[in-house]
């Protein structure tokens, strides 16, 4: 691991009392490089990642760490003297609303074939195209169901909304009978979640309003039994982006009922839709105008994770064939205790057995990936854990390969192009379900547990996912495109 030290630890010549000091200097930047990214987000709506990890809101023990990630994954040490002179630089220039990783940024200024004498001279020519990117309308969204999926994103969307210059959430759709007693209900389930810990910002409730208070920002509680009876233009929502995740509809006739309701312009499944488009932000959502396209799919957690990666050993190996097995935390479809259920299995107990069930994740891909079509067989285990799942892909492959050069590619994928959003590779040995909660990627490559048979054409690769967390991440990666609200980005 490369740990950032002073140069006279090299010497062996450095003192306690100088490593005392040099720990102090480290998080002395450290609090400065949390206050510019926080001053760049909140006062020009730009956005710091350090290789796609999120810095909004860490601590200065999360940045430090971020950095040692980010050497060992470079193989090169990433200072954070480094990263604040970076973005002293950023904060003086007028950039327009952007993600930027400081991390690619930093490494590519102490690359060899950087000829440029201070960052400031760097930055200008690195992100000179980012002023040529077209302005951004902001796009009203409506949360139509407010479970499992309903909450992160919304969780998501009020710690990321700035100024609100891209998506501002305005409402969310729920049954039921309006009463004091279940919007506070609600409210507590934002604030607070067992998995994912507390939100970070404030919930409240406006009873006359009928509204939850989020961050300050006023958020429409509004009970239906049908989309197509809402009026969202009462409550000043316009031209919205409706984000279903109650799973009640998932057909094209079912999901058009969205549009009916006055004020909805586009509709977003967060689960794998019938006759429309089923989409992995990365993979194929280019393939879909959203001014032509108003109904879209982003199908389910289990193909957002394992689609990148076929798709890179698709585009770089070739894939004959291969089966796909899903170790897959419970969830609300089955029962806490033994009972009757429509499926087979799912009846018994969640919290006591692992489960063998069907998944249509086999299938589900070569809707993304039409070359795949029938080369596929998936299945599935419910474990008893409440999140963090693991794909195991045994494929086999028609150019021979190694665990090293499998690695080597999915590496380079992680670190440039178009899936660098939606692959995280882990460089840990001691990798297991617990310690992928909460990661945005869709896809965390275990590069230890690679398998590669003799001959080179069998292997078998495992791919973690935060079934809950990561999904949501690639759902408004996705809502972002349709609302065409996506900024410049550097990665």
């Amino acid at each position: 691991m490369f740990i950032e030290q002073p140069k006279q630890r090299m010497s062996g010549k450095l003192s306690y009392e100088k490593e005392l000091a040099f720990q102090a200097d480290r998080r002395k930047a450290t609090t400065e490089f949390i206050k510019i990214t926080s001053d760049l987000w909140y006062d020009k709506s730009i956005e710091i990642v350090l290789f796609k990890n999120q810095v909004i809101d860490r601590t200065v023990s999360d940045i430090i760490h971020l950095h040692e990630y980010a050497g060992e994954f470079v193989q090169k040490p990433i200072s954070i003297f480094d990263s604040v002179e970076i973005l002293r630089a950023i904060n003086d220039l007028k950039l327009p609303p952007s993600k930027l990783d400081i991390g690619k940024l930093t490494y590519e200024y102490h690359s060899d074939d950087n000829n440029f004498n201070n960052a400031k001279a760097f930055v200008v020519e690195k992100l000179k195209s980012a002023y040529k990117s077209e302005q951004v309308k902001p796009k009203d969204v409506v949360l139509y169901g407010f479970g499992r999926i309903g909450r992160l994103v919304a969780r998501e969307l009020m710690s990321k909304t700035g100024k609100g210059t891209q998506m501002r959430l305005r409402a969310i759709v729920v049954r039921g009978t309006p009463t004091a007693l279940s919007l506070e209900k609600r409210a507590s389930l934002l604030r607070t979640d067992s998995v994912h810990g507390n939100f970070m910002g404030t919930v409240g409730t406006d009873t006359t309003k009928n509204a939850l208070l989020i961050n300050g920002t006023t958020v429409h509680v509004i009970y239906a039994d049908a989309p197509e009876t809402i009026d969202y233009t009462q409550y000043g929502i316009h031209d919205a982006l409706v984000i279903d995740n109650t799973g009640a509809f998932r057909d094209k006739t079912q999901l058009a009922r969205h549009l009916k309701a006055k004020g909805a312009a586009k509709v977003l499944l967060t689960a794998p839709g019938k006759e429309v488009p089923n989409i992995v932000h990365g993979v194929n959502h280019r393939n879909y105008d959203p001014d032509k396209t108003h109904i879209f799919s982003a199908a389910s957690c289990t193909t957002n994770a394992i689609t990148p990666i076929l798709k890179i050993m698709e585009d770089s190996l070739g894939i004959k064939k291969g089966h796909l097995e899903t170790i897959h935390a419970y969830t609300n479809d089955q029962n806490l205790v033994d009972n009757m259920h429509g499926k087979f299995r799912r009846g018994r107990a969640a919290g006591l057995n692992m489960v063998i069930t069907e998944t249509g994740a086999g299938d589900a891909v070569a809707k993304a990936l039409t070359s795949l079509k029938g080369k596929l067989t998936s299945n599935a285990i419910r474990v008893p854990v409440p999140n963090g799942s693991l794909a195991i892909l045994n494929l086999e492959v028609k150019n021979k390969t190694s665990v090293e050069g499998i690695n080597t590619i999915v590496k380079k994928y992680a670190l440039e192009g178009d899936l660098v959003e939606q692959i995280k590779y882990s460089l840990s040995k001691e990798l297991v379900s617990s310690d992928i909660v909460g990661t945005s990627a869709p896809s965390i490559y275990d590069s230890k547990a690679t398998i590669v048979a003799a001959g080179g054409k069998n292997v078998v690769l495992y791919v973690w996912y935060d079934n809950e967390f990561g999904y949501s991440h690639q759902v408004i990666r996705l809502a972002k495109y349709i609302a065409k609200v996506r900024r410049y980005t550097y990665y």
